[in-house]
């Protein structure tokens, strides 16, 4: 069983009371909203409770972060991704959800839904009709109102009794003065008092306890029982309300911040999901601020809480966000920052793009994956402004979202900025060609072809070089997933036009260079097709190329097949699918669980073919497609199987089967990918 619940950055205090309460309503409930004001601690709660509770959900906890979106069109998409569906059908992105977790026992964790309530209500009311046997437990600042939900009020931490607050505000210290003893009568007393004030809720405890780097606890105390009594009537000071006490110690923390830090604090606002120096620079950087001086101003940040680490990257949280917005428009820089964000990824795409033939491929597919939400927010804002430059940038990391999970956000985002800017240009031709290769993936072969004539014209028209490639292996392979080998082969002849020629001189010619090998295995041209496949790998291994790579791994581990090698097929799946879960691509794995499993039934082990055929026939499910690919594996496949059903008998074969199609894709990779069939 396997989760993807985020792991904890910092230690965690008290709520053993919460948790308890919260472990019974997951026995009793389906629909758990934790709900309470912003810093409270709701998501942390949320993490302790779902790892708590996972034993008892065979199929995981599946956590989705809503925290980044800035609208609901992305909702889907999240909840998708996060219980590790990447549906490539033309099914509607909600209707492939309810289908996928029909069968599940899961638990699905909603995390910061206040901003989508109407959207989360909407789904969920979708989910939990189809899904019988998955619970949701969500968080956020409001419920959601829907039939059937429980809603549990998360509240600050005690400031009395056992102290949690107190001990979470040591804690803190401890962390950023780690000298510093909160024992003495002085300092025990000055604690009191800030725990009191900021009403033991854990993210003004958290920014106040970052102020101890530099500040005594007694001036901290000062500090914050002048500010409070300003705030306060004359008559004497009463609780505020706790929107008001969070809102009172974040403005605190910004006062205490030096300029630059209140500058960088603001512009980091625009960015809706996490974020790395390079990408904060690019955007931040300007007038007062230096590249240097944002670098540096990251880590004080940080240090002060403002900031949260995630491994290279950063994320602010939604409630430092909203102030930073807030100052971002007193200095009327949000259109200018938003402009700033969408060209920076503009040129990110731009750049992805350059790089996928290089060395940096597999980390471009990972960067592409960590800016998602960020780029998909340059592109919103980028239709509206710059459609043009919306087609660059939809085209540039299209085949990125194509291939690693996000097929119907590359197919939506192509279509809109094609719609938004009719005119012919050179940019329309690419993305006439990234919708058409989403298309295929869908299993549209007709709306494909057509799109590659389309863009084929268009590229001629432009004298566009590259562009013609790239239509070539767009209706090359159309024709050869249509079972039309034949035509693919004299389409990709066409376009490379006569040998000799260097395939790696662009990624266009790369990949027809790769439809040509396939169309030769169609064709039966088994020796040729080897060679050619064999030179094309050689050339992937010298320059660092894996996506090309691994399909020649897939001819190389057909081709063996055919001719009767079947340990040497099983060595190229197995690389095939290594390289393929480097950059994400579950369509792809699927493929290459067929042919390992083929292999390893070609070699008489009918049970293990058996187990691998599971595993595949999961990560099938995940793609929403029934098993694809082209025809002459399905015929591979099919006698492969035939002859694992014979080595142990059908329903030994059905049984191992069953239980391998029922474990987590990612756990079963990662047992096959170590050897253990």
């Amino acid at each position: 069983m396997a989760s993807n619940i985020p792991e904890e950055s910092t230690s965690f205090v008290g709520r053993q009371a919460e948790l308890r309460r919260i472990d019974d309503e997951l026995t009793e409930h389906r629909l758990i909203t934790l709900t309470g004001a912003g810093g409270v601690g709701k998501t942390r709660i949320a993490m302790r409770a779902a790892r708590a509770a996972a034993a008892r959900f065979p199929d995981g906890v599946c956590w989705a972060d809503l925290w980044p979106l800035q609208g609901d069109g992305l909702l889907v998409a999240s909840v998708c991704d996060a219980v590790g569906l990447a549906d490539h059908t033309a099914r509607t992105p909600v209707a492939a959800l309810c289908e996928w977790l029909a069968d599940k026992r899961l638990l699905l964790v909603l995390d910061s839904c206040e901003h989508l309530v109407d959207a989360c209500r909407d789904l969920l009311g979708d989910l939990l009709t189809a899904a019988p046997a998955v619970t949701v437990l969500v968080t956020s600042r409001q419920p959601l109102d829907i039939v059937g939900e429980w809603t549990t009020e998360i509240g600050p931490l005690p400031c009395t009794g056992d102290n949690d607050a107190l001990a979470l505000f040591t804690q803190r210290a401890g962390t950023a003065a780690p000298g510093l003893r909160l024992t003495t009568p002085l300092h025990a007393q000055a604690a009191a008092v800030i725990c009191r004030r900021l009403e033991g809720i854990p993210l003004a405890l958290e920014l106040a306890g970052a102020q101890l780097a530099h500040s005594s606890v007694e001036s901290i105390a000062e500090r914050l029982t002048s500010r409070f009594d300003t705030l306060d009537p004359a008559d004497g000071p009463v609780r505020l309300p706790r929107h008001r006490t969070l809102r009172c110690a974040i403005g605190w923390s910004h006062e205490l911040c030096a300029p630059l830090e209140r500058l960088l604090w603001a512009r980091l606002s625009v960015f809706r999901g996490t974020f790395d120096e390079e990408s904060a620079s690019a955007v931040c950087a300007g007038g007062p601020l230096t590249g240097p001086e944002v670098r540096s101003t990251l880590a004080t940040l940080a240090a002060k809480s403002v900031l949260t680490r995630e491994g290279t990257r950063f994320r602010m949280l939604d409630t430092l966000r909203e102030y930073g917005r807030m100052w971002l428009a007193e200095l009327d820089e949000v259109t200018a920052l938003a402009d700033r964000h969408a060209a920076h990824f503009a040129d990110f795409g731009r750049r992805a793009e350059l790089g996928w033939l290089g060395p940096e491929q597999v980390s471009w597919y990972r960067r592409v994956a960590d800016a998602h939400v960020d780029l998909c927010t340059a592109l919103d804002h980028l239709l509206v402004t710059d459609p043009e430059r919306a087609q660059q940038l939809s085209a540039s990391i299209g085949l990125f979202w194509s291939c690693c999970g996000h097929l119907h956000e590359a197919r939506e985002y192509v279509a809109r900025s094609l719609a938004a800017q009719p005119e012919p240009s050179p940019a329309r031709t690419r993305a006439l060609w990234a919708l058409g290769v989403a298309v295929l993936l869908q299993g549209d072969l007709a709306l494909a072809d057509a799109l590659g004539l389309e863009c084929a014209r268009a590229a001629r028209a432009f004298d566009d070089a590259e562009a013609v490639l790239a239509a070539g292996y767009l209706i090359g392979l159309t024709h050869l997933i249509a079972g039309r080998p034949m035509s693919a082969h004299t389409v990709a002849e066409q376009v490379l036009g006569p040998p000799p020629y260097d395939p790696f001189d662009s990624p266009g010619r790369l990949r027809c260079q790769l439809v040509q090998i396939f169309a030769l295995t169609g064709l039966g041209e088994l020796s040729r097709a080897r060679a050619e496949a064999t030179a094309l790998r050689r050339g992937c291994v010298e320059r660092g190329e894996y996506w090309t790579r691994s399909y020649t791994d897939y001819q190389l581990s057909l081709i063996s097949l055919l001719q009767g090698r079947p340990e040497e097929s099983a060595e190229h799946a197995r690389a095939m699918l290594s390289a393929k879960q480097g950059i994400g691509d579950k369509f792809g794995i699927a493929l290459g669980l067929d042919l390992l499993a083929a292999a390893v039934a070609a070699q008489g082990d009918g049970a293990a073919a058996a187990r691998v055929y599971g595993s595949g026939q999961a990560i099938w499910r995940t793609v929403g497609h029934p098993q694809r690919g082209t025809p002459e594996l399905r015929a591979v496949r099919e006698e492969c199987e035939q002859r694992a059903r014979a080595a142990i008998g059908d329903a030994a074969y059905a049984e191992l089967f069953h239980r391998a199609s029922e474990e987590r894709p990612g756990t079963s990779l990662a047992r096959i990918l170590a050897g253990d069939l």
